[in-house]
């Protein structure tokens, strides 16, 4: 299983100097790869944890963490699709790709914020056409030398884009996304899944059994299908309801459960400590807690 981390993209520590110095020193102790998130807004009355109240974007925070590395994977877990065109995302993630020396993993979901659909006046129905459609036009647009798609929902006419991608057939797709339905499309037409932190240690073991059963029955490799996990670390005393509690080497222990359970990255999001990625957090203690976190979880050779 390899371990990776998540990007300082929300609160406190979510500054250019601390993105870039924590970027460098990922790369340095060997994670395999940096994500971020994406989360547009949060209306007044809507009740949400504090590490959505401020937010970088995804992409941006992504390409500013590429200038300062070389080796490191990039990933954004995940960008809703119904509010962003298609055709902008497919510029956008190639030339992330091509800066970036073809390190991007693309993760797609299909969104669940009412106000974010309010605001970006869009609908994440039918989510199932929507999802394929909105694959099919990053294909196109990726990979053709002359692109097109004419579908319910998008459609693009003739047309030449360049630059492309460095990797082959575009970024690597992750499909987002909890219930059955969204768990099998992850199956038969991602390059994998990317859970949600919302998910218990039992809802990850059952949701990859789904994902890489969809797979199989598509005719598609299960054991070459990506299971990408948030992981939320939680340092100090020990809770045996939350795998990556307690001391380094319990949180360590955890993590090899989630190796057993069938996942295939996990990543450590210290966004979701609330003495890091909370607005009201102090910056200073947020560098000095996450360093401490980062370095004694960083991957063993």
């Amino acid at each position: 299983m390899l371990i990776s981390c998540g990007a300082p993209v929300a609160g406190a520590w979510a500054e250019p100097a601390t993105l870039g110095e924590f970027a460098e020193r990922a790369e340095a102790l060997g994670y395999h790869g940096l994500w971020s998130f994406q989360r547009l807004l949060v209306g007044v009355d809507q009740p949400m944890l504090p590490v959505y109240h401020s937010v970088l974007d995804p992409l941006i925070a992504l390409t500013w963490a590429a200038a300062r590395t070389s080796t490191i994977r990039l990933g954004v877990a995940v960008i809703n699709i119904p509010y962003v065109s298609p055709v902008l995302l497919a510029k956008q993630a190639a030339t992330l790709d091509l800066l970036s020396g073809g390190r991007l993993d693309l993760g797609l979901g299909t969104g669940w914020s009412p106000p974010e659909f309010e605001a970006t006046g869009s609908d994440p129905n039918p989510r199932g056409k929507r999802l394929r459609e909105y694959l099919e036009v990053l294909r196109t647009l990726w990979n053709d030398p002359v692109a097109s798609f004419t579908g319910e929902l998008y459609s693009v006419p003739e047309s030449t884009t360049g630059p492309r991608p460095v990797q082959p057939g575009g970024p690597p797709v992750l499909l987002g996304g909890t219930a059955d339905v969204a768990l099998r499309r992850a199956g038969r037409l991602g390059a994998g899944w990317v859970s949600s932190s919302r998910l218990s240690f039992d809802d990850i073991s059952r949701g990859a059994q789904i994902v890489r059963r969809a797979a199989e029955e598509a005719g598609r490799d299960p054991d070459a299908v990506r299971v990408v996990v948030r992981a939320v670390v939680r340092p100090g005393l020990r809770d045996d309801a939350v795998p990556l509690s307690g001391d380094w080497d319990q949180i360590r222990a955890g993590a090899e459960l989630y190796a057993e359970a069938g996942v295939t990255e996990l990543f450590y999001d210290l966004n979701w400590d609330p003495l890091i990625g909370a607005p009201d957090a102090d910056p200073v203690v947020a560098r000095e807690r996450a360093g401490e976190i980062l370095t004694a979880l960083a991957p063993r050779p």
